[in-house]
């Protein structure tokens, strides 16, 4: 297992968000953590990254005891972290962006370098002087990867890249995910869209609540009509 969360609990002040949450991945997997607006999903995000550290449980990454690390330290580790509002620096250029987050990975054998991210993603290398702020929202989303990439991890946390995304952009971007996993990269997504999730996920874990309820591979999460019709249904 590249990354073990155990049974954590996780308080926002006073507010009890996430319950006895477990779930694993393992090396070169895409997985999906499904659920409605609310359930968790961010929160849970956030645990494993070290923004709002569980009270209890226990966060394994490469076996290593991650629970109460802080970010900068879970980051240098290997774990690349996407969130949701993206964050990119939208007064520097495409190539800026890039440029900005590269760090030498901890095996000495950087994968990914701006060329290869030209290379690998959907908009040309055309876009490297533009500036962050002028580019879509998909470029935007499409821009946060690569640059989580060039810091070179082995475990990639995307949260919600396709909310908010045009149908052409998701489908670039289940390609894109698809293309990173033939790199070797371990990936886990949160999502509210079943249909992308079912495309490109692995296994699924659904959460609901703060809890997770459910969890299968993901072929036969597709098929479950009840499971996806209870805690998926918007």
């Amino acid at each position: 297992m590249i990354l073990e969360v155990n049974g954590i609990n996780t308080f926002y002040g006073l507010s009890h968000i996430l319950f006895d949450v477990s779930l694993n991945t393992d090396m070169g997997e895409i997985v999906v953590l499904l659920g409605r607006n609310g359930a968790g999903k961010t929160t849970t995000f956030r645990s494993i990254i070290g923004l709002t550290p569980p009270s209890s449980g226990k966060i394994l990454y490469k076996g290593r005891d991650i629970t109460r690390e802080k970010p900068f330290k879970i980051a240098r580790l290997g774990i690349g972290y996407v969130p949701e509002d993206r964050r990119i620096y939208t007064d520097l250029s495409v190539r800026e962006n890039l440029e900005v987050a590269k760090k030498k990975p901890l095996d000495s054998l950087a994968k990914w370098t701006v060329e290869r991210i030209f290379e690998l993603f959907p908009f040309s290398k055309e876009f490297e002087g533009r500036r962050g702020g002028t580019l879509s929202g998909g470029e935007q989303q499409m821009l946060s990867i690569g640059r989580t990439l060039m810091g070179n991890p082995d475990l990639l946390l995307l949260d919600e890249p396709t909310e908010g995304l045009a149908p052409l952009i998701v489908r670039m971007m289940h390609d894109l995910l698809l293309k990173v996993k033939e790199e070797g990269l371990t990936i886990l997504l949160s999502e509210q869209n079943v249909r992308f999730s079912i495309k490109v996920g692995d296994r699924a874990y659904v959460i609901d609540d703060g809890r997770i309820p459910y969890q299968d591979y993901m072929q036969n999460l597709s098929s479950n009509e009840e499971i996806k019709k209870k805690y998926l249904a918007l």
